[in-house]
């Protein structure tokens, strides 16, 4: 045997042994639910303003938003921006008003500075697309 095979004889046991111990050490990731549920907890930022049971707070209820005008919630006190804009409510555009509520709709009242991350975005998007 020449010194090569040696070497690499002893070297692939001793890195198969040191990526299972990486691995038995490595915390566990946790794991994802669905979209559905995971926005239902990541909606909790949303809930210290805004209900899913119809009833508003500082900002309307978001229970029934996918497929309603923005500022069409009966009763609210919206701002003149969110009372003048076309917009219809899907996912696309809640998400793009999550990600940036001023920059999405200027002028609108909502005390947001923005959700960065787009996963949670789009479950929030998921879960509020199951109520009616």
């Amino acid at each position: 045997m020449d010194t090569t095979s040696i070497t690499r004889s002893r070297t692939v046991p001793r890195v198969l042994c040191l990526i299972a111990a990486a691995l038995l050490v490595a915390p566990a990731l946790p794991a994802r639910a669905d979209p559905v549920t995971d926005g239902k907890t990541a909606f909790a930022v949303c809930s210290a303003c805004h209900s899913v049971t119809g009833a508003s707070r500082l900002g309307p209820p978001l229970n029934g938003v996918i497929g309603r005008k923005a500022g069409a919630v009966a009763g609210f006190n919206y701002s003149p921006a969110m009372k003048r804009a076309s917009v219809v409510w899907d996912a696309a555009t809640l998400e793009q008003y999550i990600a940036n509520p001023q920059k999405a709709m200027p002028g609108n009242r909502m005390p947001f500075a923005g959700l960065q991350d787009e996963t949670k975005r789009a479950d929030i998007a998921a879960y509020l697309a199951t109520l009616p």
